[in-house]
């Protein structure tokens, strides 16, 4: 594959199966790092400024976490509390893992799905319900009907406190954005935090206890099934199909370096979650009122499930087009020399990212596997903070600094990473790429340079020429191309 042209798309399917090139020659090859030596990303410290936010946002969440268990526990008794609980976990795996299928080109820090996640749960869910009991005390003490609570009050607070999670995040730790993707997965990770435990409220109060109650424990639990399948199995996209909205507005916030678009883009999407969850609310509310069941099928249909399905277009789409960032700005490092044309090429779809990590198998055992994960990851934290340095998103020195740091922090890693695969395949022809050719030894002992192909022949065919500054912070005099390299050392 040149520099500049992306990989044929039959590549992926072969990518695995290296054909037979010149042989290694008789001399040692490249050092590589014994079996088990598997390179890691340097780990920021935890200084103490750090452990005490750190101790804080926990104990905080585990506080809220304390209330909603005792307040549950009162309003349903313990057993219709166990029941809702058991009824209301099983969809979850399900959701959480469609969103980090969503995930899987940049995965985000555990602990950060598992604060949105929790934050959802248990933080929004609190504040939701606090404001929620006032505002129905209100509409009782007034004379209206408590219906108006889940029109014109819950949309618009349960849909904030969902999102002031993933919003924390973005101000505090928005070099973890990679963009709409992101915002996609923290939100909606929130939301299904929050629909959790909702739904322990449903299935365990109107469901089993409200049954029980009334004609035994049988009856409850016929509820409690109802309940399931109406709520989870029909419309348990709802809380997640909301708060996406706004999701991609704070992904939108994340990657633009427009003052006035990292402002509106994130209320605009806020804003409209607000309103599709008040429609949402609103329909039972107008069916109940006017005896039309019409008008919650016209809704659904005709509103949510176009709505629906765009969302999920959407996310597909912006999913694929992440994989193909790296095809967009990695061939900048390709053409400076600190990476050969196949690997561009082999991180541009899952595909092949799945082939690479099987040659890696095949050459380098299971740490070979270990060191193509973290490759592939560091190789597209590094595409998209190209990304982010070409669209402008850092201006204040710091911030260029901390870039530069992070790049060649990424740069490092990528090349110990490699290290694991250069010279294990004794398939792969044996030369040196300078950003703009190969320089291959044949079997007969000669030494010529040869353009890239169209298409790549391996994952990591060949080491690479003594690297050069990085890409973006170069010094001015720096062409960004070097002369061809010698023979690397180790070669004869």
């Amino acid at each position: 594959m040149r520099p500049d042209q992306p990989a044929a798309d039959g590549y992926a399917d072969r990518m695995a199966d290296t054909p037979p090139g010149s042989p290694l020659p008789s001399s040692p090859a490249p050092t590589a790092p014994s079996v088990g030596e598997a390179p890691r990303m340097p780990l920021r410290r935890l200084g103490w400024r750090r452990f005490l936010v750190l101790a804080g946002v926990v104990l905080f969440i585990a506080a809220c976490a304390v209330f909603m268990v005792f307040t549950l526990g009162q309003s349903l008794g313990a057993q219709a509390l166990l029941i809702g609980v058991a009824a209301a976990i099983l969809p979850v795996p399900v959701l959480v893992a469609c969103f980090l299928w969503l995930d899987r080109y940049e995965p985000e820090p555990l602990k950060y799905l598992v604060f949105c996640f929790a934050w959802g749960a248990f933080v929004s869910t609190a504040a939701s319900l606090t404001v929620n009991d006032f505002a129905a005390g209100r509409f009782a003490d007034w004379g209206l009907p408590s219906a108006l609570t889940g029109v014109l009050v819950a949309p618009f607070v349960e849909e904030l406190t969902k999102a002031l999670g993933p919003i924390l995040l973005l101000v505090f730790r928005r070099r973890e954005w990679s963009g709409i993707t992101d915002g996609l997965v923290y939100c909606g990770l929130s939301a299904v935090g929050f629909a959790m435990v909702e739904n322990i409220l449903y299935l365990g109060g109107l469901g089993y206890a409200s049954g029980a109650d009334r004609y035994g424990p049988a009856t409850g639990i016929q509820q409690v099934i109802s309940i399931f399948i109406l709520r989870i199995l029909l419309f348990g996209f709802a809380h997640p199909l909301f708060t996406s909205m706004t999701g991609i507005g704070l992904g939108i916030a994340a990657r633009t370096a427009d003052r006035r678009v990292r402002v509106l883009a994130p209320i605009a999407g806020l804003l409209l979650a607000m309103m599709l969850h008040g429609t949402w609310n609103l329909l039972p509310t107008l069916t109940q009122a006017t005896g039309e069941a019409l008008i919650m099928l016209y809704g659904f249909l005709g509103l949510m499930v176009p709505v629906f399905f765009g969302t999920v277009g959407l996310a597909v789409w912006l999913r694929a087009w992440e994989g193909r960032l790296t095809e967009r700005t990695l061939p900048d490092y390709v053409r400076a020399g600190w990476l050969s044309p196949p690997e561009v090429a082999a991180l541009s779809s899952l595909g092949r990212r799945h082939a690479a990590r099987s040659w890696a198998r095949r050459v380098a055992g299971d740490a070979g596997v270990r060191a193509m994960r973290g490759y592939q990851s560091a190789a597209t934290r590094l595409a998209l903070l190209r990304d982010g340095t070409l669209r402008g998103l850092d201006r204040k020195p710091a911030d260029l600094e901390r870039t530069a740091r992070e790049e060649r922090e990424l740069l490092d890693a990528i090349s110990a990473y490699r290290s694991f695969f250069v010279g294990r395949d004794p398939q792969a022809p044996t030369g040196v790429w300078d950003g703009s050719r190969y320089h291959l030894r044949f079997p007969d002992g000669t030494q010529r340079p040869v353009a890239a192909p169209d298409e790549p022949v391996v994952p990591i065919p060949v080491v690479l020429a003594p690297a050069p500054p990085p890409v973006g912070y170069a010094p001015p005099d720096w062409p960004g191309l070097r002369p061809a390299a010698p023979w690397p050392p180790g070669h004869p």
